[in-house]
């Protein structure tokens, strides 16, 4: 069961990857600091924000959004303007895109296959919490 997470960690993965997150993400990880969400074609597992708080939290959340992202920036076609929010366990990344140093509320899926983006969803908060 994912933990909560005190906003002064989601201030930290927004410093080390040099953007803002939408709101609706925000405060979604702040309720629920990762978990599974679900779109019309598939099921994701979130990537928590790092939380160093106590040990059993920091094991939780050493791979989380900055390190996926930073992971993922690595691969072929996947954008470098994109941040890693979760992976349904087969290679795609369901993702925010940047604009600016602010990340669109739009939520895509990224296809490994075909490096293509597919728009899920207007905004995080539109997306449904898995069980």
């Amino acid at each position: 069961m994912p933990f909560d997470v005190a906003e002064r960690y989601v201030q930290a993965a927004e410093e080390a990857l040099g953007i803002r997150l939408p709101a609706s993400y925000r405060l979604a990880m702040m309720r629920s600091n990762g978990g599974f969400i679900a779109t019309e074609s598939d099921d994701w597992d979130l990537y928590p924000i790092a939380d160093d708080s106590d040990r059993r939290r920091l094991a939780r959340t050493l791979n989380g959004v900055v390190p996926e992202t930073e992971r993922a920036r690595t691969w072929h076609g996947f954008p470098s303007t994109a941040v890693a929010l979760g992976s349904n366990g087969g290679g795609d990344k369901l993702v925010f895109i940047m604009d600016g140093r602010c990340l669109r509320p739009e939520v895509f899926i990224w296809r490994h296959e075909t490096s293509e983006l597919l728009r899920v969803a207007d905004d995080f908060g539109d997306l449904v919490p898995g069980s």
